[in-house]
């Protein structure tokens, strides 16, 4: 029989108690006093025991009823949490998300889309993960993570990728090196030199567009020295053991013995892309995609 208690008759019941008077819960719930008082019959019937002690000059609540009704009280309020819970989880408001992010990311406005992301949704447990481009991808389509950040990702079958932030690419060379005080340079100057660079591994259209750069010039430039990071790659470069290329955001590692230099006579820009599922259809991501986008628009482009 405990399957027949409905909410209402905790609202009911709860009016009543707080009132200890028929006719004015009745007002206080805009029900008429017949039917309410048939509810709180059929509410003791479920419980098998009086909650109300009835003379005509009074209404008291038994000792069960004393009981019941701070319990009813809490189970409102747990349902009513319940509600508001659901409908901010709906919302975007709370949960968890989980973003992978390349590295380089870190030297683009993608801090302060990530700090803006957490002012306006500090309920939501936000863990970040540092990648390479072809494993943010692969996580992605994995479900470990819901959102990332690629760098010249493309096209990815399952994931729906999109640029959010285009940048130049710039020749990294030693400060030494006999071409460093030029304002810029062409890609033809760096032919013979030795380079610098990450594995194709972390993301193959991310290795082959710089590498295009030198191609349409006749040549492919010759890796003696693969590095996972680019800090790492600029500290080697500064060191005498080759030269690079990366996107303009490198300048901001701020390393002392190398020259970031424009490249002369090329159009090719490095794209940082937002990427998640194309299903995807949770708030959370939706509401974080947004705050990325709005935070990478409001954001100064590089020259």
């Amino acid at each position: 029989m405990d399957r027949d208690l409905e909410l209402r008759h905790l609202r009911y019941f709860v009016a009543v108690a707080e009132e200890l008077h028929f006719g004015r819960a009745a007002a206080r719930l805009h029900l008429a006093q017949p039917p309410l008082s048939q509810q709180i019959r059929r509410l003791e019937e479920i419980l098998g025991y009086p909650l109300f002690v009835r003379t005509s000059r009074a209404v008291r609540l038994t000792a069960a009823g004393e009981i019941f009704l701070e319990r009813a009280r809490r189970t409102l309020r747990n349902v009513q949490d319940d509600l508001e819970e659901a409908r901010s989880i709906g919302r975007g408001d709370e949960g968890s998300l989980r973003v992978g992010f390349i590295g380089s990311g870190m030297l683009t406005p993608l801090p302060e889309a990530l700090r803006r992301y957490r002012e306006l949704y500090p309920r939501v447990q936000l863990q970040l993960a540092e990648m390479y481009t072809a494993s943010v991808a692969g996580a992605l389509n994995k479900g470990v993570v819901d959102a990332g950040f690629l760098r010249d990702g493309g096209p990815i079958e399952g994931l729906h990728v999109e640029t959010i932030f285009s940048e130049p690419f710039v020749a990294v060379l030693p400060a030494t090196h006999r071409l460093a005080k030029q304002k810029d340079i062409s890609p033809e100057e760096l032919r013979d030199e030795p380079f610098v660079f990450y594995t194709p591994a972390a993301g193959r259209l991310a290795y082959e567009k710089p590498m295009g750069i030198f191609e349409r010039h006749g040549f492919r430039p010759r890796v003696v020295q693969e590095a996972p990071h680019w800090l790492t790659i600029l500290q080697l470069v500064g060191a005498g053991l080759g030269v690079s290329v990366g996107p303009a955001c490198t300048r901001r590692i701020g390393v002392q013995d190398v020259a970031c230099l424009e490249l002369r006579g090329t159009k090719v820009k490095s794209e940082l892309e937002l990427a998640y599922r194309d299903n995807e259809s949770r708030a959370v991501v939706k509401a974080f995609a947004e705050v990325a986008r709005e935070s990478f628009r409001n954001a100064k482009q590089p020259l």
